[in-house]
């Protein structure tokens, strides 16, 4: 069975390689074939340009499709890996266009894997170890508060003015700054237009305490289900959302106050052009590293004390292999294409798996690629 990993970006090359090195049959594909032969042709010559009817003329029956194009692609690629009886993997969310397709991929009989990467992924494993955690403990009770936090961010290690910087094109973060989002606050619903109009701050329980703004991203309340709450739970509060360096909002809001009035082709064509002054003035150096930082945490109280408190919390940064925001993006999607091919996934449309044998395995190899890594029990 053969892996079809398509597009060699920035966050691909990791866990690309380590399946390579690990001996799994891998055909890359890319737009740019000189740009995938600069970053795998000293470990393999099995690099074509990415054409759809080419990848369907050697696609087999449970061979792999693993999609880290942009978006419209996802869908496009699931469907021709179920005509195959293929497989298909990305870090990407689920779609509402991909959660139909569960019906045909378990008629198939293949399964369709999402959201295993950073985040969407990582998270999601914490997220189901800390529920399950909890559900197991004696203190699992009715009459408990629950509050749920999960922020992730890639920030500067070294910080600039500017409290960011850009990994790949700006344009896609200043997209998202328009994006409403829902989460709980307070046992209600939480609803903002605009990220800047909820940031908030968090203490985050890193090995040196550290302090970041935060905001709630997407719309939270979907995960409560795909976490496996217990519908009897009490939720004071849900929130999966952004996190970024002390002193983000500040640098950044002459920009939230330019994006405010931006609309119509007018607005698309300016945001174009401020994506491409931020590429230039604040983008990594060559070598520079990255940081990433992700909190997940789950916590109990009755009658506002503390019951049972946990934090997963990870800190990782680039060196001179890869960025941490590689790594972490590519190496647990490499996991879950290992899973597959031990027939470990059932068919169907999945997210992160939340079997908890799989969640423990692949959570003590993420501990091995990030420089810190530990789960903390608020309680002791």
């Amino acid at each position: 069975m053969a892996i079809h990993w398509c597009g060699t970006g920035l966050s691909a090359i990791p866990g690309l390689r380590r399946l390579i090195e690990k001996g799994y049959e891998t055909v890359v594909w890319n737009r740019t074939i000189e740009k995938a032969k600069k970053a795998l042709g000293d470990i393999t010559d099995n690099i074509h340009a990415f054409d759809k009817h080419s990848i369907e003329k050697k696609l087999k029956p449970g061979d792999i499709i693993v999609s880290m194009l942009p978006g419209d692609w996802h869908v496009t690629l699931a469907e021709l890996a179920i005509s195959k009886k293929a497989n298909f993997v990305s870090s990407s969310y689920i779609a509402p266009e991909m959660k139909k397709l569960d019906g045909k991929a378990k008629a198939a009989g293949v399964t369709l894997v999402n959201e295993i990467g950073l985040d969407p992924g990582i998270d999601h494993l914490m997220a189901h170890k800390l529920v399950e955690e909890y559900r197991n403990s004696s203190l699992n009770t009715a009459e408990n508060d629950l509050s749920f936090v999960s922020y992730c961010g890639g920030i500067p290690k070294i910080s600039n003015d500017f409290k960011y910087k850009f990994s790949w094109s700006p344009l896609g973060v200043l997209k998202a700054l328009k994006s409403p989002s829902k989460s709980i606050k307070d046992y209600k619903e939480f609803e903002i237009d605009r990220p800047w109009n909820a940031i908030s701050s968090y203490d985050a329980p890193l090995e040196q305490p550290e302090s970041f703004e935060v905001y709630p991203n997407r719309d939270s309340l979907p995960f409560i289900k795909q976490y496996h709450f217990d519908p009897n739970w009490k939720i004071k509060e849900f929130v999966r959302g952004t996190l970024r360096l002390n002193g983000w909002s500040k640098a950044w809001q002459n920009v939230f106050e330019e994006i405010e009035t931006l609309s119509g082709p007018t607005g698309e064509t300016r945001l174009q052009e401020m994506s491409d002054q931020f590429w230039r003035d604040n983008s990594y150096e060559e070598g520079e590293p990255d940081r990433v930082v992700l909190c997940v945490g789950l916590k109990a109280q009755k009658e506002n004390i503390t019951q049972w408190h946990k934090t997963y919390v990870m800190d990782a940064w680039g060196d001179k292999e890869s960025t941490a925001m590689a790594r972490l993006v590519s190496f647990p999607l490499s996991y879950s294409i290992e899973a597959i091919l031990l027939d470990k996934i059932p068919p169907g449309v999945h997210a992160a798996s939340d079997n908890l044998i799989l969640i423990t395995e692949w959570l003590e190899k993420i501990s091995k690629i990030a420089q810190n890594f530990e789960i903390v029990d608020h309680n002791r």
